[in-house]
């Protein structure tokens, strides 16, 4: 019974380590090669312990706690292939800058390839998705206590963005024994158990300098891209871009309000590319851009210098401008560049971008459909609350379509863009502030996911489930796929509903079919303490269809 008792004693180490550096959330999987640490995890007051039985499903609910917390969350699972389903939610942090603790338990490595019961070769699982890699060796007394808490904070220190992988061997047996053996071994740690702060304090951070040409710069022509910010960082970026008379061109997810809305549509106007190719100057501040003709205008445009900044490192442009990469913390960088009030230098692009506003809300007055909720979402926020934004068709309308309130959260997985487990980063999301929460995906989305609903069940605040039932993926009617394959192949309908999900998973429900019967779906919605889920059955290929048809409009000049 030894080992089991100094596993557990190594394991709570470990743990209690890993709180030393900001990690509250630890998201947990059944499984018995991970007790240690599963026991440990259970066993400290300093931790909010989450369950959930599908491990894929775990690491995105854990995506989602560190996207709305700005924490980094543990993970904990068994080993075998539950280490392998933590793999695409590790792939978004690493894009999206959450940060993820993934601690997979192991088998020692006498049982490796040698055809022991769940045993896979674990060491470098993650390849280069992983930030980080700790390779622990089996739990053993004759290793210093101070060896294990020095390798973590050294490691939980550099991880500024990603995933940290710890695979942890456990030989067995793996539970019982007394729990008062090895104290010593602890014990040698001194009066660190009565403090707060990690055994060794490593600092990495660069300190962020001013560009010594920015007084030139401030005052010539600039446009500015928001991409995915805080909802400060958003604020901030929105009123220093309009003192300084610069045109702010705002993703979905920059929160800076959209200063001029609907840029999906009128970016297609030729009367917009003449108004922009006068910038001397592109800056670009976040990264992940939505909208299709944003990105085609910033692949193309050709400013005297382009800039980008955006915390995470890396080039971040696809198109490979010139210019200067800036890796800084935006609002610093912002407070040490200050502007200079200036008129606007492009008022024409905030005339055609009302227009262009005018003309989707008139285009999708008359017909119910998923472009007309898109461009009425801003009507079904809750105040105080935030929005998650499922990928595919769903989010391009919104961002080509609506105008977001400024400074308002705004949560997606926009870095690797799949729809695998959006279900469970918006239960993480929800779970991390308590805010009332309204999700919006589409039903493929919501079927890849469905067994995430079980997360939902336990809701103390609102949080609204929208599934936009248009039969299949329909991001891809607006793609050139061949139309004699596309059913088939592409958009793959299902011809499902949703209401024996909602009643298997004892959530509220109800299904719309028009703009009435969904208002008061929400507004019941968001009087209810927990989770309903609202199917919203659309005509499969009208969203798409509308957008295509707004973007020719503007394309011919008609506006």
């Amino acid at each position: 019974m030894s080992t089991s008792v100094f596993n557990r004693r190594w394991a709570a180490l470990l743990l209690e380590a890993l709180a030393r550096h900001g990690v509250r959330h630890v998201c947990i999987a059944p499984g018995s090669r991970s007790a240690p640490l599963t026991l440990a995890a259970a066993d400290s007051r300093k931790f909010i312990c989450h369950t959930h039985f599908d491990e894929r499903g775990l690491a995105h609910l854990a995506l989602g706690l560190a996207k709305a917390s700005a924490e980094p969350v543990a993970i904990i699972v068994t080993s075998g292939t539950a280490a392998a389903n933590l793999y695409p939610a590790l792939i978004e942090a690493g894009l999206t800058g959450e940060r993820l603790v993934l601690l997979t338990a192991d088998r020692p490595v006498e049982l490796i390839d040698c055809g022991a019961n769940q045993a896979i070769r674990q060491t470098g699982l993650y390849a280069s998705h992983a930030k980080q890699t700790i390779e622990l060796p089996r739990p053993s007394p004759e290793i210093p206590a101070r060896w294990l808490v020095s390798v973590l904070d050294s490691a939980m220190a550099q991880l500024s963005h990603g995933g940290l992988h710890i695979n942890c061997p456990f030989a067995e047996p793996l539970y019982g024994g007394d729990q008062q053996q090895y104290a010593e071994w602890s014990a040698a740690l001194g009066d660190w158990w009565q403090q707060h702060r990690p055994w060794l304090l490593e600092s990495v951070a660069q300190p962020i300098s001013a560009e010594l040409d920015w007084p030139v710069w401030r005052q010539k022509r600039g446009v500015v891209i928001a991409g995915r910010l805080k909802p400060y960082e958003g604020e901030l970026l929105a009123n220093w871009a309009a003192t300084l008379g610069w045109p702010l061109i705002g993703d979905l997810l920059s929160q800076t309000g959209q200063p001029l809305p609907c840029a999906d549509l009128w970016l297609a106007h030729p009367q917009a590319g003449k108004w922009l190719s006068q910038a001397e100057l592109v800056l670009q501040v976040g990264s992940r851009l939505t909208g299709k003709r944003l990105l085609q205008w910033q692949a193309t445009c050709q400013p005297a210098e382009y800039w980008l900044i955006d915390p995470l490192p890396g080039r971040l442009d696809p198109a490979h401008h010139r210019g200067r990469r800036i890796c800084a913390d935006i609002a610093q960088w912002l407070a040490l560049h200050p502007p200079q009030s200036q008129p606007a230098w492009a008022s024409g692009l905030t005339e055609l971008a009302s227009k262009s506003a005018k003309l989707a809300a008139n285009h999708v007055a008359e017909q119910f459909g998923e472009a007309q909720l898109a461009q009425r979402l801003p009507q079904l926020l809750a105040e105080q609350g935030q929005l998650f934004v499922g990928n595919s068709l769903i989010v391009r309308l919104i961002d080509a379509l609506a105008q977001l309130p400024v400074g308002y959260p705004v949560f997606s997985n926009r870095g690797a863009s799949g729809i695998d487990g959006l279900i469970s980063t918006a239960a993480g999301v929800q779970r991390a502030n308590q805010k009332p929460t309204l999700v919006i995906i589409g039903d493929l989305s919501a079927l890849y996911d469905l067994n995430a609903l079980a997360l939902l069940r336990d809701c103390t605040t609102p949080l609204l489930l929208l599934v936009i039932n248009n039969n299949g993926g329909q991001i891809f009617s607006l793609l050139p796929t061949p139309e004699a394959q596309r059913q088939r192949f592409f958009c793959m309908p299902q011809h499902i509903e949703f209401s024996h999900a909602a009643a298997m998973f004892h959530l509220q429900y109800a299904r719309v079919e028009n703009w009435c019967q969904l208002e008061q779906a929400v507004e019941q919605g968001w009087q209810h303490q927990g989770a309903s889920l609202i199917e919203v059955t659309v005509a499969a290929s009208e969203g798409a269809e509308s957008l295509r048809q707004l973007v020719n409009l503007l394309a011919s000049g008609q506006c």
